[in-house]
């Protein structure tokens, strides 16, 4: 039976090679040269991206309700003064983003994701924690193994709790880690001996209960289990993430596996009725 109808659906199938009304078009491709100096990395790709300008303008018309722009202006003028503190390459890359889409660097700082107490520390000069994309950049162009990548990414200091999905390309190299700002909470690993074969994050701590009105864990562990582990396939992956709830108000749908070499990135669209 289906939990919420029509909110979730029976767990679909052939679904892949993707086609039909979910599918949008394939994500388009580019290449950013590391080798190439910080400040020209991003030209092409933002030269091309236009829509960060209406992006901007449409995160500046949410703030009109406060008095007289402030928060916009505040951006503008004070948080560039930043750029200086961040690690190398990254602040480099901003000023060559801002230089290519002729924004100003106030307005690049839309883009950085860090919780609010940890943004106000790193403002305030305590610069002990990371930002959480770069780390994870950071992590995948130094971390030389599994066991690596894990303890940076459970070790290191953040500005905002996270989670991150690690896999590596021997069998059991799978987890879950779930982190505040200055811990590991907890690594969740595969264990075939214990008869965990999968494990799968729906931005909820897994010893919580979500939401009722957002429960995707359920009905993704639902398909998983149906799919069985022998079963288990690019195919079957892209089934259970078309399945609603797992597939909501979904943007892209990325399937990567380490061991076939293989990153697939696709536009998605949930029809109606849609959470």
């Amino acid at each position: 039976a289906q939990d919420v109808p029509p909110f979730t659906e029976d767990c679909r199938s052939e679904m892949y090679p993707p086609t039909g009304p979910t599918f949008r078009g394939n994500v388009s491709w580019y290449t950013v040269n590391l080798d190439q100096a910080p400040q020209d990395r991003w030209q092409k790709l933002i030269t091309e991206k236009t829509e960060l300008t209406d992006l901007i303008q449409a995160i500046k018309g949410a703030t009109a309700i406060f008095p007289s722009g402030k928060i916009v202006d505040l951006v503008d003028r004070k948080l560039p003064l930043l750029i200086g503190t961040l690690p190398s390459p990254f602040g480099e890359e901003i000023e060559g983003i801002a230089d290519a889409s002729g924004l100003p660097l106030g307005e690049e700082r839309f883009s950085l994701d860090g919780g609010y107490i940890g943004v106000l520390e790193w403002i305030l000069g305590k610069h002990d924690g990371s930002w959480m994309s770069f780390l994870t950049r950071s992590v995948l162009e130094n971390a030389t193994s599994y066991d690596e990548a894990k303890t940076l990414l459970s070790k290191t200091k953040l500005l905002a709790p996270a989670y991150f999905i690690l896999g590596g390309n021997k069998s059991e190299e799978a987890c879950v880690i779930t982190r505040s700002r200055s811990s590991c909470l907890d690594i969740w690993e595969l264990d075939l001996k214990q008869g965990t074969w999968y494990v799968l994050e729906t931005n909820y701590d897994r010893w919580k209960a979500p939401l009722p009105i957002d429960n995707r864990r359920g009905p993704a562990m639902k398909c998983m289990d149906r799919t069985t582990q022998q079963n288990i396939s690019t195919a079957t992956i892209y089934d259970m993430l078309s399945t609603k709830t797992s597939f909501k108000l979904t943007a892209y749908t990325t399937l990567m596996s380490i061991s076939d070499n293989k990153l697939e990135a696709y536009l998605r669209i949930c029809p109606d009725p849609c959470m």
